[in-house]
C-alpha cells in the first residue's frame, strides 16, 4: 500500500482518487470547495486541510485546470519550500512547456521530485481507470510512481526525462482532436445539406475509413447535437489550442489550421457556447 495525496477534484480528480481507494491505497485529497472532498471522505480518503499538509505524503497527484492554477498552488504559493523531504509530485494537468519548465526547476531547487503525466482519456475513461499516461521526468522517479499509474492507467508512454517533452505531446494531441472535430463538423454540415442522415453517416465513416475513439465519440455528439453533460469544455479546448499555437511559434512552425480554429473556438465562446463541450464548435458550421 501506497500513501499518496490527490489535490484538485474536478471531473477527472476525482475518479482518479476513487481508483486509488479501491486499489487499497491511503489516499489523502484536497480541494478548493469541500463537496467533492467530503464525497471521497465518505469513501475513505482522508482529507488534508491545506496544500502543505497534502505535500507531506509521499506521493502527490495534482489535477489542476490550466497554468494559472498550477503556479498558485506550488511555485507561488511557497508550499514547496514546506514540503516532506522524498515527497514526488506529479501532475497531471495539461500546462505550456515553459511553465514545465519552470516548475521543474522549482522543483528541484526545494529538493522535491517532479514528473510531468497528462493523460488522455475523459471522464469514463478515468472512472474505468484505463487512462493513457503521458510520463516524463527522471526515470527512477517514474519507476516509483509506476505501480499507480497502473492503478489509473491502461499504459504509460514514457516520452523523456524533461518533464515539458510530456506536455507538449499532450498539446499536440489535442490540437489534432480539435482538428478532427472541426473537419467532422463540416462533413456532417454538408451531409445533412444533401439529405443524408448524419447519424447513419457518421456510423459507416467510423466502421470503415475512420475508426477509433476520437471520431466515433465525437462524431455520435455532433450528429446529435449532444453537448452536455461537457466532458472537455470549449473554454478548456480554447486554452489548449493557444498552447498548442504558442508552441509551435516557439519552434518557428506555422500551423495554419490553429490559425483557423483559433477563431472557430472564440466565436463559439462569444455565443454562449463556453461550458459546452468543445465538440459544439462544430455548429459553427450552417446545419
Amino acid at each position: 500500500m501506497s500513501s499518496i495525496a490527490v489535490i484538485g477534484l474536478g471531473a477527472m480528480g476525482r475518479p482518479i482518487a476513487r481508483n486509488l481507494l479501491k486499489a487499497g491505497h491511503d489516499v489523502m485529497v484536497w480541494n478548493r470547495s469541500d463537496g467533492p472532498a467530503d464525497e471521497l471522505v465518505a469513501a475513505g480518503a482522508r482529507r488534508a486541510d491545506s496544500v502543505a499538509e497534502a505535500m507531506h505524503m509521499p506521493v502527490v497527484f495534482s489535477v489542476l485546470s490550466d497554468d494559472q492554477a498550477v503556479a498558485e498552488t506550488f511555485i507561488d504559493s511557497g508550499a514547496l519550500a514546506r514540503t516532506a523531504d522524498g515527497t514526488v509530485h506529479v501532475n497531471l494537468a495539461t500546462v505550456r512547456a515553459g511553465l514545465a519548465r519552470r516548475a521543474s526547476a522549482a522543483h528541484a531547487e526545494h529538493g522535491v521530485g517532479y514528473i510531468a503525466a497528462p493523460v488522455f482519456g475523459r471522464v469514463p475513461v478515468a472512472e474505468a481507470g484505463a487512462l493513457n499516461i503521458l510520463a516524463a521526468g527522471e526515470p527512477a522517479l517514474i519507476d516509483r510512481v509506476q505501480p499507480l499509474f497502473d492503478v489509473i492507467g491502461s499504459r504509460t508512454w514514457r516520452l523523456g526525462d524533461r518533464p515539458e517533452q510530456a506536455n507538449i505531446v499532450k498539446i499536440l494531441g489535442n490540437y489534432l482532436i480539435a482538428c478532427a472535430v472541426q473537419s467532422l463538423g463540416e462533413a456532417v454540415s454538408v451531409a445533412e445539406r444533401a439529405g443524408v442522415d448524419s447519424g447513419q453517416f457518421v456510423d459507416l465513416l467510423t466502421s470503415t475509413l475512420f475508426p477509433g475513439a476520437v471520431y466515433s465519440g465525437y462524431g455520435s455528439m455532433i450528429a446529435e447535437r449532444r453537448y452536455q453533460p461537457a466532458g472537455f469544455t470549449t473554454v478548456l479546448g480554447r486554452k489548449d489550442l493557444h498552447l498548442a499555437l504558442q508552441a509551435a511559434a516557439d519552434h518557428d512552425i506555422p500551423l495554419p489550421i490553429g490559425q483557423l480554429l483559433r477563431a472557430v473556438f472564440e466565436q463559439a465562446i462569444a455565443d454562449g457556447r463556453g461550458s459546452d463541450d468543445w465538440a459544439v464548435i462544430a455548429e459553427q458550421q450552417p446545419r
